[in-house]
């Protein structure tokens, strides 16, 4: 059990050996860089990705595990692994349309990937966490978790219901050990953002060159995106004696753009 006067490790340090750490969406961007804070940190990495070929080079560079499943049918949850001290819910997708003309079906595909399945794999996984007396629970939320904008109904809307999970496993998962909370980053340099630039271009009625800084950056503070090792490194923390009373939070790492 963690206490006060438990050793406060950096995130440089090996604390992490003997966990197991399940990361979706962990072949690219966001994911892939968890999955490599994580086995850095000592963690035995699961890397969850519908990508076969990059989630098996993440697996070879992290010493881990790739699992090759769609996310978007919920029920290969039940093919993972049920045994992670961690849980990085990671996995999504992006599509940008106005509300009128959002198709019906991708709008129901991003809920189950992004809401169901988080669900589906801490259902699966708290009871080993539970019985161990420790686990972290990291979604990895967006700015639009706390804020909306046009055009993205669906990728708002399931971030939203992320938050109101977390805050139920926040207040389940308390006494017995284990936190959950949300890292709300702004626009980070993934190839989901990337994919986004045409599609927002096309929505705002602007030259591709211009939709980073008037779209993309124009709420935030600081005018330039995130790194993806800057979201794994709060994530990485989030799982350190620092933060063993942060539960049930939201950490914006949007540069400023929830300040207004």
């Amino acid at each position: 059990m963690e206490t006060p006067q438990s050793p406060r490790p950096t995130v440089g340090d090996r604390f992490l050996a003997g966990r197991t750490a399940l990361v979706t969406g962990g072949a690219s961007g966001i994911g892939r860089a968890c999955a490599i804070a994580f086995a850095a940190a000592g963690a035995r990495v699961h890397v969850v990705d519908r990508a076969g070929e990059a989630a098996r080079l993440v697996a070879d560079e992290t010493g881990g595990t790739a699992h090759v499943v769609d996310l978007a049918d919920p029920d290969v949850v039940d093919t993972l692994p049920d045994d992670a001290d961690i849980v990085v819910n990671n996995a999504g997708s992006q599509h940008v349309a106005p509300l009128q003309d959002f198709p019906p079906e991708r709008f129901a595909v991003m809920q189950r990937v992004m809401v169901e399945t988080p669900f589906r794999i801490l259902r699966r996984t708290l009871p080993h966490m539970y019985g161990r007396g420790w686990g972290r629970v990291v979604n990895i939320s967006s700015v639009h978790g706390l804020r909306a904008s046009p055009y993205k109904a669906a990728y708002v809307a399931a971030k939203h219901a992320l938050e109101g999970l977390s805050k139920v496993v926040a207040l389940e998962g308390a006494a017995h050990g284990v936190t959950s909370n949300c890292v709300n980053p702004g626009y980070v340099r993934t190839p989901l953002v990337e994919q986004q630039i045409n599609a927002q271009a096309t929505a705002h009625g602007i030259p591709e060159a211009e939709v980073v800084e008037r779209v993309l950056l124009e709420r935030t503070a600081i005018k330039r995106l995130i790194e993806p090792e800057d979201v794994a490194q709060t994530a990485l923390w989030l799982c350190t004696a620092h933060a063993a009373h942060i539960t049930g939070a939201s950490l914006p790492l949007d540069g400023g753009w929830t300040a207004h």
